[in-house]
């Protein structure tokens, strides 16, 4: 699936992924290919973007992800490379 993650300064992530775990308002979401059609309120925390083995880590704050035609959408208020 495609996986595109935003921010109002820049594009944060622009790919192909195996599956997300993202922040909801009110707890975690994982998304796999194939999903149905999904809307949620980011809250803050950390978004798992996993691609064949390897997991990139994305600290947001705020904002929504969308899942539509096997592409997962995230628009943060803030969004930046996580520290390990």
């Amino acid at each position: 699936m495609h996986v595109s993650v935003i921010s109002a300064e820049r594009s944060v992530f622009d790919g192909e992924a195996d599956g997300v775990v993202a922040p909801a308002h009110d707890g975690l979401v994982g998304i796999l290919p194939h999903h149905a059609p999904f809307m949620t309120l980011l809250g803050q925390g950390i978004v798992n973007i996993s691609r064949s083995g390897s997991v990139t880590r994305l600290q947001v704050m705020g904002g929504f992800l969308q899942v539509a035609s096997n592409v997962v959408r995230i628009v943060a208020r803030q969004a930046a490379p996580a520290n390990s």
